[in-house]
């Protein structure tokens, strides 16, 4: 059923549409998006315009029959494009050499909007099989956390709801990812007491004072984790899976926090004892592990230091669907129908906007293509797995509202 050139084709008109973030403008990817909706039957479109440039588009099938709603959820921001990182060909050609298509935000995700949409138009074209409702939910912010992209359309467009979403953010079509970490991003100030550097004894560094502070946040990486037996046990089960596309030590990553110290200024000379410090830090929280915790924690350790204050940039909890979900189910049996191979389920390191509809009850899951070269130069992703997670979205969407005595959509 599925059309390969036209899922190609689709996913070059995209990655042709720059939209970098920063800035944040995604109105030509936008436009590209709308224009491959439009082609869909009898769907229902909105443009949400949240921000000058960040636009949002939701489009809606329905079979005509009573049922629940399923959501295919996507970001038309990308990474900033990255001329200068040696691009061996146009970051926005969409260039097709050896069976992969690259550009800026081909893998990240404009091939998994492609699919989905994709889907939703062979799906619209056989509603004979399948009840309810499909929505097509594109947002316009996700780099920068979503606030005007996904959480806008799940606080003011009734229909960007469902009763389960599937995103095709970067992952892989033989992992299911039913979960992902938390985070928590800090900044930590020192200050201290200016003085010639030979004059040590008449000054205070903050940038020792800083250093102090910084060992005590690395000590969240001690922190004790009561992971969930459900997703312990799914974890180990595709830890070798997993690790293969992820790397080693993904699993260890997974099930503790983890502490990276980002940016760190201060001082204006050698020879000068500096008077201010300052650091920024990404902290990832495994479930298990709150938000509430890392903050009483940091009050703990870092309130009683001289010359220290801190506070949050930004922060949300770690979120899962369950892996014995009907969702999670049905992806893993549309990766063993279409890929041919026993699938995995885990959850994910990085962050989507599946924890968005997570934090709203809407069980999610990610199915993606492989992120090859994400962020950098020569981004690409492979034209069958391209075609393959196209394939699987088609699957899971008629699985899922192809019972008709499921719970309908609030």
């Amino acid at each position: 059923m599925l059309r390969r050139e036209n899922l190609i084709q689709a996913t070059q008109r995209l990655v042709a549409a720059a939209s970098p973030n920063p800035p944040g403008d995604v109105s030509q990817a936008a436009d590209a998006a709308l224009a491959l909706l439009m082609e869909i039957p009898d769907i229902q479109l909105s443009r949400h315009e949240t921000a000058p440039g960040i636009v949002n588009l939701v489009g809606v099938i329905k079979s005509g029959k009573p049922g629940k709603r399923l959501v295919f959820n996507g970001h038309l921001d990308t990474y900033p494009i990255g001329e200068n990182l040696g691009w061996t060909v146009p970051p926005l050609g969409a260039v097709i050499q050896e069976g992969r298509i690259y550009g800026r935000g081909v893998s990240d995700m404009k091939a998994g909007i492609a699919a989905s949409i994709t889907a939703a138009c062979v799906l619209a074209e056989h509603k004979h099989l399948w009840c309810g409702e499909i929505s097509v939910t594109l947002a316009g912010d996700e780099e920068s956390m979503g606030h005007l992209g996904s959480r806008w359309l799940l606080d003011n467009v009734e229909s960007a709801r469902g009763d389960a979403m599937v995103c095709g953010d970067v992952g892989s079509p033989s992992i299911i990812r039913f979960g992902e970490k938390g985070l928590f991003w800090i900044e930590v100030s020192a200050t201290g007491k200016a003085a010639h550097g030979a004059h040590v004894h008449k000054g205070i560094n903050a940038i020792d004072r800083l250093r102090a502070a910084l060992d005590a946040v690395q000590r969240l990486e001690d922190l004790p984790v009561d992971t969930p037996d459900e997703i312990a046990h799914a974890i180990k089960l595709a830890s070798a899976v997993s690790e293969a596309a992820s790397g080693a030590g993904e699993s260890h990553t997974l099930q503790h926090v983890t502490v990276n110290i980002g940016t760190i200024s201060g001082g204006v000379s050698p020879n000068l004892v500096p008077s201010e410090a300052k650091a920024l830090g990404d902290i990832r929280l495994p479930v298990g592990v709150s938000t509430g915790l890392i903050i009483d924690k940091l009050n703990e350790w870092l309130g009683p230091m001289e010359g220290i204050t801190w506070r949050v940039v930004q922060r949300y909890e770690p979120s899962f669907t369950s892996p014995d979900h009907p969702i999670v189910t049905l992806a893993m049996n549309a990766s063993r129908e279409v890929m041919g191979v026993e699938p995995v389920a885990n959850m994910r390191v990085g962050a989507s906007d599946t924890r968005l509809y997570r934090a709203d009850g809407i069980p999610s899951v990610v199915v993606g293509c492989t992120p090859n070269g994400m962020g950098a130069a020569d981004e690409y992703v492979e034209l069958d797995e391209l075609l393959n997670v196209a394939r699987m979205h088609t699957l899971i969407a008629l699985d899922f509202l192809s019972d008709i005595n499921g719970a309908p959509h609030a």
